[in-house]
């Protein structure tokens, strides 16, 4: 099993437990935190990350933030839910899966305005355990359906974190090797050490070594000398956010090592939950892009690495046009060439949470 990256203890008020993920590999650290402010602060300088674990995060986070009202003034209570929520949705504006757990959150509440503060109060924490336990069960799914992907003596290539530090289990990128492994299979998986925050060496590397996995750690410019000298078979990644059409957003890289994998003649999938999807959006060219503060890349971990005053421009993500993706592992099966099309064929195929919880887009 993967570390418990982040979880509620206790019934209300409680708190919401989460490994510090700045502090990886050199310190293992949980944070208990019980106000929305600290979670807020979590997800934005990434101690709790990826796309599914912040939507958990999210609905977390607003059960923080409400779970101290009294009275019983509904109307009240509806404006601070709301407050809340536009609150979080602050925190960061790539990873859609925040969005859709926050809408998620103000439908629970809109759904239970008529019962009492303390009920919505306890409806609103049964909401954010369900997005968890769900997230759970899609993780276990789309490793079930990668897993014949991942054969025997093959070698894979990952880019960032998509494991289980990135969701509630098994992960999403590293769904398919965590089955693998425990159907006994043997295979390889290289890891991008993702610049320039090194999640990939930090946290994947981190996380299949401690699964036992065989794991080799890659600088991202080695990734091209990797598919051509250790015959790489397949590439898996996850994404923060996928276009109607399929483009996909994902951390920084991940479009290069697209790029590379399509001139190698290696298949390059994502895996994403179908919560991962945002079909309001056309295209890729919609997604927005976050960009994070300078000092990440010229005082990467406190150490000046770059000429003071020297300009920087660091997006934290790039969006893979979707003619370079082979599939996108969900928790439904592995949609294969995907396009506006198929995707919605998809959707339409399977009942889903984004459907149940948020209603079908086109």
């Amino acid at each position: 099993m993967p570390v418990a990256t982040i979880e509620w203890k206790g019934e209300l008020p409680g708190a919401a437990r989460l490994i510090d993920q700045t502090l990886l590999p050199g310190e293992v650290r949980y944070l208990e935190l019980d106000r929305v402010e600290a979670m807020w602060e979590a997800i934005q300088v990434l101690r709790v990350r990826g796309a599914p674990a912040i939507g958990i995060a999210a609905g977390y986070g607003v059960v923080l933030g409400v779970q101290r009202f009294r009275g019983d003034d509904r109307a009240a209570f509806a404006t601070e839910v709301a407050r809340v929520a536009a609150y979080l949705r602050t925190s960061r504006p790539t990873a859609v899966n925040l969005f859709w757990a926050l809408d998620r959150m103000e439908r629970r509440a809109h759904a239970d305005e008529g019962r009492s503060v303390a009920d919505q109060q306890r409806g609103l924490l049964a909401e954010a355990r369900a997005i968890e336990a769900e997230d759970r069960v899609m993780c276990r799914a789309i490793g079930r359906h990668g897993l014949a992907l991942v054969r025997d003596g093959c070698v894979a290539l990952t880019h960032c974190n998509a494991g289980g530090l990135a969701t509630a289990d098994y992960g999403t990128a590293l769904a398919p090797f965590f089955a693998a492994h425990a159907a006994g299979r043997r295979f390889k998986v290289f890891a991008d050490e993702t610049r320039p925050l090194l999640q990939g060496a930090r946290l994947t590397a981190w996380e299949l070594q401690q699964a036992g996995i065989d794991v080799t750690l890659i600088c991202d410019n080695m990734a091209a000398a990797a598919m051509r000298e250790k015959k790489i078979d397949l590439v898996i990644v996850g994404a923060d956010r996928i276009a109607a059409n399929g483009d996909t957003a994902n951390k920084i890289g991940t479009y290069g090592v697209a790029v590379l994998a399509r001139h190698h003649n290696v298949p390059f999938y994502v895996a994403a939950p179908t919560s991962t999807f945002d079909r309001t959006l056309r295209d890729g060219t919609q997604i927005p892009i976050e960009e994070r503060k300078s000092s990440e890349i010229t005082h990467g971990f406190g150490r000046a690495t770059a000429p003071d005053g020297v300009a920087v421009w660091n997006p934290a993500f790039d969006v893979t046009p979707r003619e370079l993706i082979a599939g996108i592992i969900t928790e439904h099966g592995l949609l294969e060439r995907p396009d506006t099309r198929r995707i919605a064929d998809h959707f339409a195929t399977h009942t889903t949470p984004l459907d149940r919880h948020q209603g079908a887009t086109a």
